[in-house]
């Protein structure tokens, strides 16, 4: 299994919560442990979108892929 394909599951565990508030992720790439993602829906323009990306995603990401580094949002 590809670094990204390890992503992308566990962000399919992630997205229920999401997409109960309305909104979604989408995973844009994955390089040299950096992971960048777009937040979609009510997430995109929600003023607590940075931290559910630092403390909700890349918390979740860090802890089940050590390989992860760090999670952007573009």
């Amino acid at each position: 299994m590809t670094e990204k394909e390890k992503v992308e599951a566990v962000l399919e565990q992630i997205r229920p919560s999401l997409q109960a508030d309305g909104g979604d992720i989408q995973l844009v790439s994955v390089k040299d442990g950096i992971v960048s993602v777009k937040l979609q829906g009510h997430c995109a323009g929600c003023p607590m979108s940075q931290m559910t990306i630092k403390n909700g995603v890349e918390r979740i990401l860090k802890s089940q892929i050590p390989e992860v580094k760090e999670v952007v949002s573009v």
